[in-house]
């Protein structure tokens, strides 16, 4: 740095001004600094800096090898707006998302001395993990998790998004609604669950058709066989779109027609929601969004700053397997 400052003709205070991102620098010294920059090859050192500052700019992630679209691509978001943002991130991607293995995984980070962690898991054991390293002076932001439980967390609004997927139904004069839920060890699918529950109560309806999946196409389908079953049933609103492609795929093997037959509204708005046969009524996340929300609560919680909006407004994407039921055949007598 000191050979940048000789170089630009600078004090090495401003070399550092310069490198740290500050603006309050006339844009001409700015450009000589950058010009001997490029000009020696100079690169900070990390771990001087962290040594003079006790900042390593390290965030930790842990995430699932699961591959589900909505934690995949949070995660994504994390690792860019972290570097955006100007932190190195470190990601930890588990096999399964048990208590040892998030223990470890935390322990691990934090043998890095990392700043701060992101847990993209928002199962119960998700939060007491992150609830139990509270006293050890780094913030752990779960995705999705349960603002009652931990201290800190970021995501969608999943009741209000519920109740937006259950309320179009309504809206469309169906009064009996099944709920396929995801596993109730999810903050994610209680969550969902209690919008679908609100809105049905809301309408004056009992929400009481309640079956569990567990977020895969598979359990979707093994549902689906159940519902198709039943031709009392006119409306399904899945916790999720892998579910719903399940369901789909069941209801038609079994003859059932969507929307003419069963009406299905899925959560996610996943890719390819939209090409789906027919295109899947659901629940938008904007999950970019969450991720940038995620990293604008760390530096919040690194600043002692009070943290922004955790929950972001999910959208109700309209498509054509979602209509009025139709008119149920008259009894022959």
């Amino acid at each position: 740095m000191a050979d940048v400052a000789r170089l630009a003709g600078v004090s090495h205070q401003t070399v550092s001004r310069v490198v740290n991102g500050q603006t309050n620098l006339r844009p001409e010294t700015r450009e000589r600094v950058l010009k001997a920059i490029r000009q020696l090859g100079y690169r900070p050192n990390t771990a001087a800096r962290a040594l003079v500052t006790r900042r390593s700019a390290t965030i930790g992630v842990i995430g699932s090898k699961a591959g589900y679209w909505g934690p995949s691509t949070v995660h994504r978001t994390i690792q860019a707006a972290g570097r955006e943002a100007g932190y190195f991130v470190s990601s930890a991607n588990l096999q399964s998302l048990t208590r040892e293995e998030l223990a470890d995984a935390i322990s691990h980070l934090r043998d890095q001395s990392v700043e701060a962690i992101v847990l993209i898991s928002a199962t119960d054991d998700a939060l007491d993990v992150a609830r139990a390293q509270e006293d050890l002076g780094i913030p752990v932001i779960v995705v999705e998790g349960d603002e009652a439980k931990t201290r800190w967390t970021v995501g969608v609004d999943q009741v209000a998004g519920a109740a937006l997927g259950t309320q179009h139904l309504i809206d469309l004069g169906h009064t009996e609604i099944v709920h396929l839920g995801g596993p109730p060890s999810w903050t994610e699918a209680r969550s969902r669950k209690r919008g679908w529950q609100q809105a049905m109560r809301a309408a004056g309806l009992q929400p009481t058709q309640h079956l569990k999946g567990d977020w895969s196409a598979r359990s979707g389908y093994e549902a689906g066989l159940e519902i198709a079953r039943d031709h009392g049933v006119r409306a399904v609103f899945c916790a999720n779109d892998q579910m719903a492609l399940g369901l789909l795929r069941a209801l038609n093997e079994a003859g059932r027609s969507v929307p003419d037959d069963v009406s299905v509204v899925g959560f996610d708005d996943i890719p390819e929601a939209a090409y789906l046969i027919p295109p899947l009524t659901t629940v938008r996340q904007d999950f970019t969004a969450v991720g940038h929300r995620a990293i604008e609560i760390i530096q919040a919680a690194l600043a002692g700053e009070p943290a922004p909006e955790r929950l972001i407004s999910p959208e109700l994407v309209v498509r054509a397997s979602s209509s009025v039921p139709a008119p149920r055949p008259k009894k022959r007598k």
